[in-house]
């Protein structure tokens, strides 16, 4: 009777495992479409290494778990990775570029920046000589020179300009009198058109704080500046010693009361004229 019982027992589970076996082979050849034997080959995975079905079941199970946690698959993750990727050269590729381009730029600002230096170090020693010349010429004595300050680098630096007149001790510009200060700037001026010479140069009222014995030096060195350079220089100028010394005047008068009327004088020629009588 226990044979029979464990018979029994012993065929139903051989129908059931006959059962399962061919409802593997079917989901087998479903889903890979090859029998259950040829999956260790097709898939390159050792028979020994599969465990029993309860513990394979635990483990698609939990498999399953852990993947319904992760969320829905993104299909088209691939599609969003390359353009992803696309777009990283691109900004890549960008950026390479603006770096070239910032270290071109920095390149030329540091090549500017040392032609500069140069050219304003020339320019400023080339108008330091004609003013110490000229600011000893029209105070008959005296020395002046200019000088970069607050900074190592001319194109940071400040300038100053030191005059010492005769009988005084070298001081800053701001220190010297009005005269004084009124020289000072003229010789600078002419300092300048000598190194740089322009058509036109207009001086407006610069004699009004000389006295007389200074307009003189001042109507000199005008008249070696006309013979030395090529530019036309226009004084604007109350002074009679001034206007006497210039070659054509251009004024205003009122012959009339409340009628003005231009009028030039050509004072070359009234001398010729003067002399030809």
């Amino acid at each position: 009777a226990s044979a029979r019982e464990t018979r029994a027992g012993a065929s139903a589970r051989a129908e059931n495992e006959d059962a399962r076996r061919i409802e593997m082979a079917r989901l087998s050849g479903e889903r890979f479409q090859c029998p259950p034997p040829v999956l260790p080959e097709r898939f390159a995975f050792a028979s020994s290494e599969v465990s029993s079905a309860e513990a394979e079941q635990s483990a698609m199970e939990r498999l399953g778990t852990e993947r319904e946690r992760l969320g829905p698959v993104n299909l088209v993750a691939a599609d969003e990775l390359a353009e992803a990727e696309a777009r990283l050269g691109v900004s890549s590729s960008e950026k390479a570029e603006l770096a070239e381009a910032v270290a071109r730029l920095r390149g030329s600002i540091g090549n500017l920046n040392r032609e500069g230096r140069e050219r304003l170090r020339a320019a400023f020693e080339a108008v330091d000589t004609h003013f110490q010349r000229l600011f000893t010429k029209l105070f008959m004595g005296g020395q002046a020179h200019l000088a970069f300050i607050d900074s190592d680098d001319p194109l940071e630096a400040g300038l100053e300009i030191y005059a010492q007149p005769p009988g005084k001790r070298l001081q800053s510009l701001t220190l010297l009198s009005g005269g004084e200060q009124a020289l000072t700037a003229v010789a600078l001026v002419f300092a300048l058109f000598l190194t740089n010479p322009a058509p036109i140069c207009v001086l407006d009222e610069v004699d009004a704080p000389l006295d007389d014995a200074n307009v003189e030096r001042f109507c000199d060195l005008l008249v070696a500046m006309t013979q030395e350079t090529q530019t036309r220089y226009l004084i604007v100028t109350h002074n009679a010693v001034t206007m006497s010394r210039m070659h054509r005047l251009f004024g205003v008068t009122m012959v009339e009361k409340g009628v003005s009327r231009l009028v030039s004088v050509d004072l070359g020629g009234a001398e010729e004229l003067l002399a030809a009588e």
